[in-house]
């Protein structure tokens, strides 16, 4: 696990559609004003403009979208006439402030879509965190960092300690294993309890909340979640007797255990936060 490695956040990638449903990848077309003055980015949501000029155009969902900051779906790049050239240009993301009419904006707009997104330890940094077993089937918040022009691409994730909030953006679908982190540890003491005591990590090593305590079963080789995770960072301090704030849980600890890191998972927009699904 933990290939590739997940170093920072990419806005929301659409990959397939809930329940089953044949994903063809299609997209629909919506204006964007002339002159809009706010940069959007491959991965950014989108919402209808509701004032001023902007009314009826897309404009970037500039704080996290919620039941009262719904959007219509994610910007997957845009097409323009471009002022200097006078060619058609079709770009990345859409640079702010553009001369142009005929911004047409490309946006995956299926309320069914399926996006995969990387975790961030809060709202407005980009530095990676991670998804717990306990978050799936709940709710979580985006982020709100602005993306790259360099790239064209958003910079937007989840929070991953944000918890179960009614009105956030996003209902955890699953966690992605193909990015896992996996560390080996070794039970000292905590069973039952909210702190947790383990030895055998690295000194200096970074866990961040989120990071789910699992058990290796020694009869079958297999990994028994615990019930535990992280609710508090921790950076390793001691190769001994490191001492980890966790959820409570009844399993039985015992032996060797496993740590693992979910820096991305698969999440939809949610009911009554995407425009399609509210009367």
């Amino acid at each position: 696990m933990g290939y590739p490695t997940i170093d920072a956040p990419y806005g929301y990638k659409p990959v397939n559609l809930i329940g089953g449903q044949v994903f063809s990848g299609s997209t629909r077309e919506y204006p964007i004003a002339y002159n809009y003055g706010t940069s959007i980015f491959y991965g950014d949501p989108v919402i209808i403009g509701s004032s001023g000029a902007n009314i009826g155009f897309i404009t970037i969902a500039t704080v996290p979208i919620n039941t009262t900051n719904t959007t219509v779906g994610v910007f997957l790049g845009c097409s323009f006439t471009d002022p200097v050239t006078k060619q058609k240009r079709f770009s990345q993301y859409y640079p702010a402030n553009t001369l142009a009419g005929d911004i047409q904006a490309v946006v995956c707009d299926d309320p069914d879509t399926v996006f995969r997104m990387a975790v961030v330890t809060a709202a407005g940094v980009q530095t990676i965190g991670s998804m717990s077993q306990l978050a799936v089937g709940v709710n979580v918040a985006g982020s709100t960092t602005t993306g790259s022009a360099a790239t064209g691409n958003s910079s937007l994730g989840v929070v991953g300690a944000t918890g179960n909030t009614a009105s956030a953006g996003f209902r955890v679908l699953g966690l992605v294993p193909d990015t896992q982190v996996e560390t080996s540890a070794t039970y000292v003491s905590g069973t039952g309890t909210t702190t947790l005591t383990v030895s055998g990590l690295s000194v200096g090593q970074v866990l961040p909340i989120g990071t789910d305590v699992y058990q290796l079963v020694a009869a079958t080789g297999q990994l028994q979640f615990t019930g535990s995770s992280l609710t508090a960072a921790a950076t390793v301090s001691s190769a001994t007797s490191q001492a980890l704030t966790v959820t409570a849980s009844t399993a039985t600890v015992t032996g060797t255990l496993v740590l693992i890191q979910s820096p991305e998972i698969l999440a939809k927009i949610n009911f009554n936060v995407h425009r399609y699904y509210i009367a």
